[in-house]
């Protein structure tokens, strides 16, 4: 019998990636393509230039099946996983009334203005290139996250007027949800010209890119978490149910498995970004010596920042270089500096910082739920650093989990699809079958001792003078508030 193969659609934030996977979860093609830099405008204006996810999806689908090299009849079904919180403007016919508005643009937080006549839709990022893909006004229900009228209950558009109207969306402006696992539509003639993908091809529906990691990671129990090393870094649980509505430090979205939840903690914005950002300060001097032994840069940082010693010798770095639109004062923070600090105490500080303050946010979740947790599983491509990954075990004093394929969403885009397609009866088989740890980092008791005492006595109350400070200079920068 003939191998069988299922495609999984990752979109980020910074890229688009396309995996083809055989049934037990191992890669046999892909392809990346990057993301054409941001159009950042006033007043926190972030916009994807030109059609550009859909143009990375057609590169990068091209050069995923050209690397896959054999029979395309024995794909069997693509799973559509895209980056959440934005938001897409639609003319009546599927195409862009003006380009895909960012999460980091200050817009999203808010209720769409109708303010463009040309406007008939307001979708997500997978409804707009599952249109792309198969012509049909379909997304995943669970993608529509933030903005839009979801009834987290049906998991289905609210039909409450009040819902309606707080969200400023009528019924003719969406379009039709769709539960994870279950059929979008198939690949249309004109969209495999583009990409190279099968015509015909069933394409599933995944949910918000964040809950389809969680999903390719692997998160089955609700005694572990999972922390995503993206763009934006989140930590997630799992859950039966929505949490309390008096909830403080965790929320619930839709998860990739129907009727489930993921229990969602507060995360870094702009976190990974943060690490692409120092090394691009550093700029040639890096590029050079790590060209000159032949590895990546950030490698290169990476055994450089080993020899330094947890807790960096006092450095300590807070990660807002994004601040949240309700705290517009926030600024990143370095403090802790002496003469002997080099680029290397600079980076291990920023991957302790990362360390510091998802330990903080989970401990947060977990204390206010009672739920203590036993491990966590860490993906994204931070997680490539075995760095981060041992100073992630010794701030959590916890076993750190790291897959063979560290890009879940991909395989959790493909996990539906198998489900949706019949191949595996549960989600809980998919993953067994689909899902392969790659390695363990253990605690080292001398730096959990450290890092214990730094978090809890200097790192936890940090902001509690910096924000002051930063209160004051941004009163004198925006006088007008």
């Amino acid at each position: 019998m003939e191998k069988k193969y299922i495609v999984g659609i990752d979109g980020g934030s910074q890229s688009t990636k396309i995996v083809i996977f055989d049934l037990e979860g191992n890669i046999v093609g892909e392809g990346k393509e990057a993301l054409r830099p941001m159009h950042l405008g006033e007043d926190v204006v972030v916009e994807h230039p030109g059609d550009d996810l859909w143009d990375a999806l057609c590169v990068a689908a091209n050069k995923a099946m050209d690397e896959f090299g054999v029979r395309k009849e024995n794909i069997v079904g693509i799973g559509l996983g895209f980056i959440r919180c934005c938001r897409v403007l639609l003319k009546k016919d599927g195409t862009l009334a003006q380009p895909v508005i960012s999460w980091m643009d200050k817009r999203t937080s808010t209720p769409y203005v109708h303010d463009n006549p040309d406007v008939q839709y307001v979708t997500s990022t997978s409804g707009y290139i599952t249109h792309r893909l198969t012509g049909e006004f379909k997304d995943n229900i669970g993608n529509n996250f933030g903005q839009w009228p979801v009834d987290y209950e049906t998991w289905d558009w609210s039909t409450n007027d009040e819902v309606l109207k707080q969200y400023n969306l009528p019924e003719d402006m969406l379009f039709e949800a769709v539960k994870p696992g279950d059929k979008l539509g198939e690949v249309t003639k004109e969209a495999s010209e583009k990409t190279g993908l099968p015509a015909g091809l069933p394409v599933f529906a995944t949910t918000s890119d964040k809950a389809v990691e969680a999903l390719g990671a692997g998160l089955i129990q609700n005694t572990s978490a999972v922390v995503s090393l993206g763009t934006y870094i989140c930590s997630m649980m799992m859950g039966k149910e929505m949490p309390p509505s008096d909830a403080v430090n965790y929320w619930g979205i839709l998860s990739s498995m129907p009727n489930r939840y993921i229990y969602e903690g507060y995360g870094i914005r702009r976190g990974m970004w943060t690490v692409s950002w120092f090394k691009d300060l550093l700029g040639e001097k890096i590029s050079i010596r790590s060209n000159y032994q032949g590895i990546s840069e950030e490698e290169y940082l990476n055994e450089q920042a080993a020899n330094i010693p947890a807790g960096s010798d006092g450095l300590m770095t807070k990660l807002d270089w994004l601040a949240n639109p309700w705290e517009p004062f926030k600024r990143g923070v370095m403090i802790g500096f002496n003469a002997h600090h080099d680029y290397r105490y600079l980076y291990r500080s920023i991957l302790e910082g990362i360390a510091y303050t998802m330990k903080n946010n989970v401990t947060n979740m977990t204390d206010e739920m009672g739920h203590p947790i036993d491990e966590v599983i860490v993906t994204g491509g931070g997680s490539n650093s075995d760095l981060l990954m041992q100073i992630f075990a010794d701030i959590f004093n916890l076993p750190i989990k790291r897959n063979v394929v560290n890009g879940s969403a991909s395989v959790g885009a493909a996990i539906n699809a198998a489900v949706g397609l019949g191949i595996y009866e549960s989600y809980e088989e998919a993953v067994e079958k689909m899902v392969k740890v790659k390695d363990v980092f253990t605690p080292k008791p001398e730096n959990v001792a450290i890092y214990k005492r730094l978090n809890e006595e200097v790192y936890q109350t940090l902001t509690n003078y910096t924000d002051e400070v930063l209160k004051k200079s941004y009163e004198v920068l925006h006088p007008e508030g």
